[in-house]
């Protein structure tokens, strides 16, 4: 399945201290979706080590 490519704000993320992008709260939002992925930001409650949402 073929997602649509986000074009990415100043506040959409930060990079944190060990240089990795960190994705927002907003950023999900705009997204439109869960990836399931852990994010810390997770719009969506979704908690990986119990494969649930909150």
């Amino acid at each position: 399945m073929f997602k649509h490519r986000i074009e990415l704000e100043p506040d959409d993320f930060y990079i944190n201290e060990q240089g990795y992008k960190v994705f927002t709260e907003k950023y999900h939002l705009k997204r439109g979706y869960c990836c399931k992925s852990g994010c810390k930001h997770c719009a969506y409650g979704y908690d990986k080590n119990t494969d649930s949402f909150k």
